[in-house]
């Protein structure tokens, strides 16, 4: 796994790219530490090149998430695709943590009349 977290405009980036897994989490727990505590208004966590995610890895995210959205700032996950889209479709994340541009539309729902 590797990672890059630039600031941009007011922006945090957040780049992962490989495998976030219980063996390589712990290389960016330190770095999400330092992070959160710099107390940003927006992060961006592009993982269009991340190959695979498992628990430890969404719980590392997870924590991002909450943590940063209790400061009152957000987060918004990008380029998600693969193995780690699969994992969040099932965990149903995908529908709090990602950008709305990266969402699949809702299926159509039929109107149903009351009388």
């Amino acid at each position: 796994m590797r990672f890059e977290i630039k600031n941009a405009s007011g922006v945090t980036h957040l780049a992962i790219e490989g495998e976030l897994d219980a063996v390589t989490v712990s290389d960016l727990r330190p770095d999400l530490e330092k992070l959160v505590k710099a107390k940003p208004t927006l992060v961006e966590v592009d993982l269009s090149t991340l190959r695979m995610v498992d628990s430890s890895g969404v719980g590392a995210l997870v924590s991002l998430y909450k943590r940063v959205r209790a400061q009152g700032g957000s987060v918004v996950i990008k380029g998600l695709r693969d193995q780690p889209l699969a994992i969040f479709r099932l965990l149903r994340l995908d529908r709090v943590m990602l950008n709305a541009d990266s969402r699949t539309p809702p299926p159509a729902q039929k109107s149903k009349s009351r009388h």
